[in-house]
């Protein structure tokens, strides 16, 4: 289990379905990262991400001069030894930001090492919980308007789903969006669970005064009405509306998080395993478990399977559709759940054509 290579993939492959954050969107391809560790015996762990805001580059040069010499010649097995150095050793250009997504690639690679050197799934390695999960259809996004954010959500009621996310903020006025809620509430009618996404888009005043108007929608929960950084902001809204808030998928690791645990106003949190590795999403798991908060990762369905298998305080995954044609063994919802792979690690891979045919000239 000596880590002999660390490989670096970065991936640029169309989009089967564009996703349409606003009318007037770049139409790029996807990015995409990958991790490959070797060991001595020859067995591969994987690790990916999908940076949806650029920096592919970026994480990729940090992988190469920072992180790959701290993990050269390692036992692939002392994962949190070696989650520890990545953190520490980068501390001073890191704790956020481009360093934790690269220690991030590594960490998830790493622990695909562990479970295939096991023999087990991961969420089975870590003991494991439930298999069928809960999953919500997102990506209904402002960009289509309201007519088409509503198309895309009766797409996913019609394949079973039981719950859908809608945007608002940013594109549309405060009044097209109460409009956009209320139509979608009428469309989808009492049955459905609408999640609302603001992506950061107000201030905390304005999530209030729209939280009041949405409330009775009967709306799941009010997503990231404030930016990341406005702790009080999210206790003032969180204090003054009746429905749930939740955020923390623009969190890095536990230690960003911890506002929300010293004053646990937010029901469910939202970790985005980029944002620190499996180590850190379990990690945040547990602390969150001990103050009756509950978690909905944040993407990768595939990948968070496994966490959300493994611990007792799962809320719901989030499918977006995002990388569902890239993986050799596609992890496919029905009817509204979904179960992690059965094959030792995380049981995904990319496929070796796309690693082969897509990759970023320098």
């Amino acid at each position: 289990m000596i880590i002999k290579d660390l490989r670096i993939h970065t991936l640029s492959i169309p989009w089967i379905e564009q996703p349409v954050y606003s009318p007037h969107a770049a139409r790029g391809d996807r990015t995409v990262l990958v991790v490959e560790l070797e060991t001595a015996s020859g067995l591969v762990g994987q690790g990916f991400i999908q940076p949806l805001r650029g920096g592919m580059r970026s994480i990729a040069a940090c992988l190469e001069e920072m992180i790959k010499p701290l993990v050269m010649g390692e036992d692939a097995t002392y994962v949190e030894k070696l989650w520890q150095k990545m953190y520490y050793t980068s501390y001073w250009q890191g704790r956020m930001g481009i360093a934790l997504n690269a220690l991030s690639l590594v960490d998830i690679a790493l622990w695909d090492l562990v479970g295939k050197h096991a023999g087990l799934p991961l969420y089975k390695l870590w003991g494991a919980h439930c298999e069928d999960l809960p999953i919500y259809g997102s990506g209904c996004f402002r960009g289509l308007g309201g007519d088409g954010m509503i198309e895309k959500a009766k797409r996913y009621v019609a394949q079973g789903y039981k719950a859908i996310k809608m945007q608002v903020a940013h594109l549309h006025t405060l009044a097209e969006d109460h409009d956009h809620v209320r139509r979608m509430r009428e469309a989808l009618g009492p049955e459905i669970d609408i999640m609302i996404d603001v992506n950061m888009g107000w201030t905390a005043d304005l999530a209030i005064l729209m939280g009041r108007k949405f409330e009775q929608y009967d709306i799941y929960w009010l997503e990231e009405p404030v930016h990341a950084e406005d702790f009080a902001g999210y206790q003032r809204v969180a204090q003054a509306l009746d429905l749930r808030i939740v955020g923390g998928e623009s969190h890095y690791t536990r230690f960003d998080l911890r506002p929300f645990f010293e004053n646990p106003c937010l029901p469910i949190l939202q970790p985005d395993v980029m944002r620190g590795g499996l180590t850190e999403l379990r990690k945040i798991a547990t602390v969150a478990d001990t103050w009756g908060v509950r978690i909905a990762p944040h993407l990768y369905h595939e990948l968070m399977t496994h966490v959300n298998a493994s611990i007792p305080n799962a809320e719901v995954l989030e499918y977006m559709g995002f990388m569902d044609d890239l993986w050799v063994k596609p992890v496919n919802p029905e009817n509204g759940m979904v179960r992690p792979p059965q094959e030792p690690g995380h049981g995904l891979a990319i496929k070796p054509e796309l690693i082969k045919d897509h990759q970023v000239k320098d």
